[in-house]
């Protein structure tokens, strides 16, 4: 009787063919309402400078079977699967993780991942050559690692302070702007202005602080937003200081602290002094060391300043406000001071980001960044500096990865270019990592403070879910 009952529970979970081919359907039909229009149909000028319409439907087929068939693995196979598992793997007590070998885990983690960072430039060289290593060093390692250090800025305001800002980039775009214009007018040394252009970031921070005191979730999301666009129109139409829409160019390089520069012309050109072959990759692994030693300055601060009592009010206030000023802590400081710091580091990533490319305009600080960065921080995990740096990687790394999926074409065709389709497979990478891991890469988190051992956080008591 009870291999009876059995085999029908078997049966019962198994897979329901009719039901995943139905989700299928109706998954191709609407992906065929989505890539009708926008792959199968495609705009162009003839000859005559008339606008036509062509037909490339047989790319739009080919995704639509794609989304059909994935659907149609994902009903039949995987979410059973899912399902099973986890009716499986409900424990009947909770388990307590050796707390000593979990820390010194984490440490061998943690050294092994510093190695291979500062080990990439040498690899890379090593494997493509030093101009073979521009790409991969500017293009992939540089540009991720902007991203993860205005994603560690940003998760001190959202992540910690729970305080939703929609406007970031604009102190993205005050310190790459203050480094342009003190630099070329004044004649001012990178390392002079990095500091200079983090305190007028974080002033900003200040000023955009206090109109918000009041506010939290939607409402000081659109006032955030506001901000970030209106310091856009400024760069736009202030174009006696700014440069307008044609921005500003010719900024000057990083130096060595002075002692070398990575300037053709100069007299202690890094490649002239040690002899070496004329290439600006080594200009761009200088950017890389140094990029990294600022997202590393970042991860130290910020992890200290959780322990200080300022991170702990931050993690209050994100919890319960009310609460928060029950306790008599001063909501008012509290909130400007996460917007304040996380401001800072937006300062110091916008000049390293105008001094490495040489050139700032209003449109790299559009609110499409915004919006990117805070993606990172929700995808990674609000609150975890480890997953805001897996999201990192995975969204700009694999945006920039799709530069080499040329041998796409031999399924869509030679006229098809795979960043055409970035943004649409971002936001289809986005919505699968949400269904996957609602709670970002690092749902849990460790509390700042403990009473002699650390302990699991339950879901009930903190706004963020399992700690």
């Amino acid at each position: 009787m009870t291999a009876q009952v059995t085999s029908r529970a078997a049966t019962a979970s198994g897979p329901d063919f009719g039901s995943a081919l139905k989700d299928a359907a109706i998954a191709g039909i609407v992906a065929l309402a989505i890539f009708g229009p926008l792959v199968g149909l495609r705009t162009n000028q003839n000859m005559s400078n008339e606008l036509i319409v062509e037909n490339n439907f047989g790319a739009a087929l080919i995704m639509v079977a794609m989304v059909a068939i994935g659907r149609f693995v994902l009903s039949a196979f995987v979410f059973p699967a899912l399902a099973a598992r986890k009716e499986r793997g409900k424990p009947a007590a909770a388990v307590q993780v050796d707390a000593e070998a979990r820390r010194i885990r984490h440490q061998r983690m943690f050294r092994t991942g510093i190695l291979l960072l500062l080990l990439y430039p040498v690899i890379v060289v090593l494997l493509t050559g030093v101009q073979g290593s521009i790409k991969w060093v500017d293009n992939l390692g540089v540009q991720i690692l902007i991203y993860v250090m205005l994603g560690w800025g940003l998760n001190i305001v959202v992540g910690l302070a729970g305080l939703l800002d929609l406007g970031y980039v604009a102190f993205y775009a005050v310190g790459a702007y203050s480094y342009a214009l003190l630099a070329i007018n004044f004649d001012l040394s990178f390392w002079v202005l990095l500091p200079v252009a983090g305190i007028l970031a974080a002033s900003f921070g200040i000023m955009l602080g206090f109109p918000v005191l009041r506010l939290r979730g939607d409402y000081l999301a659109i006032v955030t937003l506001a901000f970030g666009e209106i310091i856009r129109l400024v760069l736009i139409n202030w174009r006696e200081f700014t440069g307008g829409a044609a921005g500003i160019s010719s900024i000057p390089k990083v130096t060595f602290f002075g002692l070398y520069s990575f300037d053709v012309g100069a007299a202690n050109n890094f490649a002239k002094v040690f002899e070496l072959p004329m290439s600006s990759a080594y200009y761009k692994i200088f950017l890389y060391y140094l990029i990294l030693a600022l997202a590393l300055l970042t991860a130290f601060v910020t992890v200290r300043l959780r322990r200080l009592p300022i991170g702990r009010a931050w993690e209050a206030l994100r919890e319960d406000e009310v609460a928060c000023r029950s306790l008599g802590i001063n909501t008012t400081t509290t909130k400007l001071t996460a917007f304040a710091i996380g401001a800072m580091f937006a300062g110091f990533a916008g000049s390293f980001f105008a001094a490495r490319q040489g050139f700032v305009s209003p449109e790299s600080f559009v609110f499409l960044e915004s919006v990117v960065i805070v993606a990172i921080v929700v995808l990674g995990g609000m609150g975890s500096m480890v997953g805001v740096a897996v999201a990192a990687v995975v969204m700009i790394g694999g945006s920039e990865m799709l530069r080499e999926l040329s041998f796409l074409k031999a399924v869509f065709g030679n006229d098809f270019n795979p960043d055409h389709y970035r943004m649409l497979i971002f936001g289809l990478v986005m919505v699968a990592i949400m269904l996957w891991r609602p709670r970002g890469f690092v749902s849990a988190r460790q509390p700042t403070a403990f009473l002699k051992e650390r302990k699991a956080i339950s879901s009930d008591l903190v706004t963020e879910g399992h700690g």
